[in-house]
């Protein structure tokens, strides 16, 4: 028998048929998680050639707790930490639109989440890792070269002209100070103790280490990190999401916008309208690299 105009059964079979040709994320009840991946070191690696920062994640991060019929927020984390400034600001973002759009944040850390990585993973309700990576580091670290003995072997004279006493701290081509020394460590500390009292404010009483090893710089694997209270379970992002939203759970990747020509928005070294050199290149890949062979990866 045909089915009758106004028919509401005719109506409500042609709605559910309409609902099946929509994306899955767009179906009435579907759970949706999206899913944002926050790969690479924190900061510029050099002036010339940036790597994660919140200008460069805003945009994805605001997308993704958009996101239309979202049940959380999925975060794969994957960095050896950088900037404590940009690892703060992501942080602090992430917080603020998990506030706003009331939603739980899921972080996945994948190789490694350690210092500024780990710091963004903190502003997770729940971090969930592999047993195989890494985690901690919650610490501050800087380096620098001196040059002054090869100075001294090529002959060549160092000229420099300040105003200020303090302008030339740790200047490469100077004699290093014990007093330039000491207020570089000041900074640390401070910068450290404001670290630690961020992981406190976002773990609680989910710490389980004492105090002077969980933040003595040292870091961890999976199980190990569960132990010490700096994660929340081992596991993996699409066994986890199905366990807790259903097998029919929807994780779009939200990637970084593109323009017109659908290339990534440009970074600094386009918008100074030349790649990078060969040597900022080489110095660039060295530095980033010395920051994840520290985990041996």
């Amino acid at each position: 028998m045909a089915e009758q105009v106004g028919d509401p059964k005719a109506f409500s079979g042609l709605i559910e048929r309409l609902m099946e040709m929509l994306p899955a994320r767009l179906r009435r009840g579907a759970a949706v998680v999206p899913v944002v991946r926050l790969s690479g070191v924190i900061g510029a690696v050099t002036p010339l050639r940036p790597g994660m920062s919140l200008a460069g994640v805003a945009k994805t991060l605001e997308r993704a707790f958009a996101t239309k019929n979202a049940k959380a927020v999925a975060l794969l984390i994957n960095s050896p930490g950088g900037s404590p400034v940009q690892s703060r600001q992501i942080y602090l973002r992430i917080r603020q639109l998990a506030a706003e759009k009331k939603l739980p944040v899921l972080v996945f850390v994948e190789d490694v989440a350690a210092s500024g990585g780990y710091m963004i993973a903190c502003a997770a309700d729940e971090i969930i890792c592999d047993a195989s990576s890494i985690l901690g580091s919650i610490g501050v670290m800087s380096g620098s070269f001196g040059f002054v003995g090869i100075m001294d072997k090529l002959g060549i004279e160092r000229r420099l002209y300040r105003s200020g006493e303090q302008k030339a701290i740790l200047d490469p081509f100077l004699p290093e100070s014990p007093d330039d020394v000491e207020r570089l460590k000041a900074i640390q500390r401070e910068i450290h103790e404001g670290f630690i009292e961020l992981v406190k404010e976002s773990r609680g009483a989910r710490l389980k280490g004492q105090e002077k090893t969980l933040f003595s710089g040292e870091y961890w694997a999976g199980h190990k990190s569960v132990e010490l209270g700096l994660a929340d379970a081992i596991g993996d992002l699409h066994s986890t999401l199905r366990g807790r939203f259903g097998e029919d759970v929807v994780t779009p990747l939200i990637s970084a916008p593109r323009n017109w020509f659908g290339r990534l928005q440009p970074g600094v070294l386009e918008l100074f309208g030349r790649p990078a050199g060969l040597a900022e290149e080489i110095i660039s890949v060295l530095e980033a690299r010395a920051l994840w062979a520290r985990y041996g990866l």
